[in-house]
């Protein structure tokens, strides 16, 4: 007869589900994104002794060091960063299970929460909203505009419905659809010395401030942004960034710097003498906005529709319909 480790057993799958305080996860995906005990135990308003106690009963049960405290660290360990993920599927699925329960009717409701990138301007997708609505006017709303690294987050944690975003680096978990192409060029505002200007050439950007998105590096997701701005030979130091589309717009228009925006979105301030294209005026780099959600994420029926309805006119709409310049 085999001989069972008592370890084995008190740490057995069986007995952890069986066993395991839910409750306890929630704490733990609190405290995975939090910067201390202390961070943590003010979001949850707990009292420090109680979030620690908790952490060490998970700790326990689990079998696992989660998060590895010493004096000025603060870490999530492998099996933290193990736990965490699994965790927020877990919290994510709970959340969402009384909504769930309750929107069980015969008309279409339910609540969906968007997570959007701040320079997110698209017709088709608008679209697409608006028939959503018409047909299911019960349905509710929440668009949450975030940077897109936020986003993805959300969706990933199971609290957006869906996202739409700049993708960088895609994680396995998630999918993906590009929903549009939109194209960036460089403007400055009414006070800057390029303003109204004619003929212009790069070399006359040679020198000139910069403001752009905190997103506008090399390595980032708006790095063909960034080669851009490196081709007109402006200065390589950004004055001024944000993660939202209308401060950039703003620190613009302020005279604070040369910057980037979408071609489609500033064309009606163009027009209204409100900004000014500088070179490059053909070849400017191409970004693509993408749909995002979680497979994983059990949806209302009005999340499901609007997600179907998306993916479908996605796939029946050729990519040169959904591109703006």
């Amino acid at each position: 007869m085999a001989i069972v480790d008592p370890d084995d057993l008190h740490y057995s799958p069986q007995r952890i589900a069986r066993e395991l305080d839910w409750n306890l996860l929630r704490t733990f995906v609190v405290l995975a994104e939090a910067k201390s005990i202390t961070h943590a135990s003010e979001r949850l308003r707990l009292k420090q002794p109680s979030v620690s106690t908790a952490l060490k009963r998970l700790e326990d049960r689990i079998g696992r060091k989660l998060i590895d405290r010493r004096p000025g660290h603060y870490s999530l360990t492998d099996a933290g960063h193990l736990l965490y993920r699994e965790a927020l599927d877990i919290n994510g699925s709970i959340l969402r299970l009384s909504t769930l329960l309750r929107e069980m009717t015969d008309e279409v409701r339910g609540h969906v929460t968007i997570a959007v990138a701040s320079h997110v301007i698209c017709p088709f997708f608008d679209q697409t909203l608006a028939e959503w609505h018409r047909a299911h006017p019960r349905t509710t709303l929440t668009v949450d505009v975030l940077s897109s690294i936020d986003a993805i987050g959300e969706v990933q944690a199971k609290r957006a419905s869906f996202a739409i975003c700049l993708v960088r680096d895609r994680i396995a978990r998630l999918e993906y659809r590009r929903l549009y192409r939109e194209f960036f060029g460089l403007y400055c505002g009414p006070g800057h010395a390029l303003f109204g200007r004619t003929s212009l050439t790069p070399a006359d950007l040679v020198g000139c401030s910069a403001v752009s998105f905190d997103t506008d590096r090399l390595q980032d997701v708006l790095s063909p942004v960034t080669l851009m701005r490196a081709q007109s030979s402006m200065s390589e130091k950004i004055v001024g960034t944000s993660s939202n589309l209308e401060e950039v717009r703003r620190m613009i228009m302020a005279g604070i710097g040369i910057g980037p925006l979408p071609v489609h979105v500033a064309a009606r301030d163009v027009a209204d003498g409100a900004l000014w294209q500088v070179p490059p005026y053909d070849d400017v780099p191409a970004i693509d906005v993408h749909l995002v959600w979680n497979p994983h994420a059990i949806m209302n029926r009005a999340e499901e529709i609007l997600l179907t309805m998306l993916r479908d006119k996605i796939d029946s709409t050729p990519i040169a319909d959904r591109t703006y310049r």
